[in-house]
């Protein structure tokens, strides 16, 4: 896998190194990525996609104005 450098403020590498109780920036933001990937795919099954067309029509019943 092809590695990428990133330049980050120090206070938010300390930020991101105390939420995911590592001791490495390098570690964490890794982690912080993988876990904002995988709760993407775990919304996108649980929601469907843009593409889904079942998800856009309207459901509720048509309300008589009378």
């Amino acid at each position: 896998m092809a590695k990428v450098t990133i330049s980050l403020d120090s206070d938010l590498a300390i930020e991101v190194m105390l939420l995911s109780g590592t001791r490495n920036p390098q570690d964490a933001v890794e982690l912080i990525v993988r876990d904002y990937l995988a709760r993407g795919r775990r919304t996108e099954a649980r929601t469907g996609n843009a593409a889904d067309q079942d998800r856009l029509t309207d459901r509720r019943p048509a309300v008589d104005e009378g």
